[in-house]
């Protein structure tokens, strides 16, 4: 191994780690040790090799602050084929056993690094603000690849595993399958040092992302928006923040871990939901996003009323039906570019359809002013019902409440007709209807 390497691995190793949101690392090293690791590399045996680069490369864990580490083998059992075990745990004598036992290894038996995956669940005591990641070293990752990223990415989806690298030595080029992990080939001896170097790079120095939302010219523009970093395997959330840009379009820089494959879930009106591409460690990841918005706002016209107005809810939803927020009349809310249907609630529901909002313009819509009904009930128990009556269409807008002699609705201007029913009557003679009109900011009185 190259001094030079073995000196910049050991320089990166022992550096200040920038912090990337978790306060320790733990690694569990997964090494081969079937009779394949003892075929001759370059200079010796490729478990000789192995064990003469992590040796030193331990040496400067030892002083890492936060940094714990395990080791399970596989294939060193000649009887029992594709075993593995797990030689030291995780808070069982730290780098130090780790590396005695490493020294002991000898390729004897066969075995796979797929079948050794399946058994690490249990290596990860439960441990909050832990970041937990996986080296393999092994001479074969191109057999069985299909099956080794299955597991892998079942160890993702579980939310238990960050990240897993797996080292294939003397091999030229990683398997072309599709993989959650980093299927490294590290084709001469002189490769391992570099690729652990490259490893505990990633490791230990966070990304930075610069996030920018622009309209539909590309430009920045102000806007106030949460955000949520997702894992994309497990869906687990690893990080929230949330993007402000004032009126001068100055952005901060987001520090996040480069081993992590993010979901970026942007809670504008309507969510937004993107993949971020690996984020690189030795320059500013930039992410733009072409969000346009613009605001929303409900007034009231007409005269003001004598009375005070209660607050009036609104609904916005896709066209088709999914909500997509809530606010109130004379409130201004910010959304996407798009159509909507609006909902006022009034009485009735006032709805209107396929409302466009323009990407850096205000979107404004009206309802009248409603009216008041004063409505006196005769004496005993009644129920009823109020239609309003629209250009031969009769629209239902509320039920009356039987428990009271009186009541007071606000209305929406227009005819309705009312219908009333003594609870105890079995007669439809009994029943009393009364038909009238409601202005806006007027009271009309009704008394049976």
């Amino acid at each position: 191994m190259s001094r030079t390497l073995l000196l910049l691995l050991l320089l990166a190793l022992t550096a200040p780690a920038a912090a990337v949101g978790q306060e320790n690392t733990r690694l569990l090293l997964l090494v081969d040790c079937s009779r394949s690791m003892g075929d001759r590399w370059q200079s010796g045996p490729k478990l000789k090799i192995s064990q003469q680069t992590l040796l030193p490369f331990l040496d400067s864990l030892a002083s890492r602050p936060g940094f714990d580490v395990a080791l399970r083998i596989f294939g060193s059992d000649a009887s029992t084929p594709d075993a593995s075990r797990l030689e030291v745990p995780f808070g069982g004598g730290g780098t130090e056993k780790v590396k005695g036992k490493l020294k002991t290894l000898v390729p004897q038996g066969q075995g796979s690094a797929t079948d050794a995956l399946a058994a690490v669940g249990d290596d990860f005591p439960r441990l909050e603000g832990t970041r937990n990641l996986i080296l393999v070293v092994t001479n074969n990752i191109r057999e069985g690849s299909d099956a080794l990223c299955s597991a892998i990415n079942q160890l993702q989806r579980s939310g238990l595993v960050a990240h897993t690298f797996v080292l294939g030595l003397g091999i030229a080029s990683p398997s072309p399958a599709a993989c959650p992990a980093s299927l490294l080939p590290v084709p001469r001896e002189e490769d391992l040092s570099r690729t652990l170097l490259s490893i505990f790079r990633l490791c230990s120095r966070p990304a930075r992302l610069l996030l920018h939302l622009r309209d539909a010219r590309g430009s920045l523009y102000p806007a106030s928006v949460p955000l949520a970093f997702r894992d994309r395997h497990s869906g687990a959330l690893l990080h929230s923040s949330h993007y402000s840009v004032d009126h001068r379009l100055s952005t901060d820089t987001l520090t996040l871990d480069p081993l992590a494959a993010y979901d970026l879930l942007l809670f504008t009106r309507p969510p937004m939901l993107r993949q971020l591409p690996r984020l690189a460690i030795d320059s500013l990841n930039t992410l733009d996003i072409t969000a346009p918005q613009g605001s929303l706002k409900v007034i009231r016209t007409g005269p003001r009323p004598s009375w005070q107005l209660p607050p009036c809810a609104i609904t916005v939803r896709q066209p088709g039906g999914e909500r997509v927020a809530a606010q109130e009349v004379g409130e201004t809310g910010q959304y996407l570019a798009g159509r909507y249907d609006v909902e006022v609630q009034t009485l009735p529901v006032t709805v209107l359809r396929n409302v466009e909002v323009r990407g850096n313009a205000a979107t404004e819509l009206s309802v009248p002013m409603p009216g008041m009904l004063v409505l006196s009930k005769p004496k005993g128990i009644t129920t009823g019902a109020i239609f309003k009556l629209n250009d031969g269409n009769v629209e239902f807008t509320t039920d009356l409440n039987p428990s009271t002699a009186g009541e007071r609705l606000l209305l929406q201007p227009g005819q309705y007709e009312l219908v009333l029913h003594p609870q105890t009557a079995t007669k439809y003679d009994k029943v009393q209807t009364k038909r009238f009109v409601i202005e806006s900011s007027q009271t009309t009185k009704i008394q049976f």
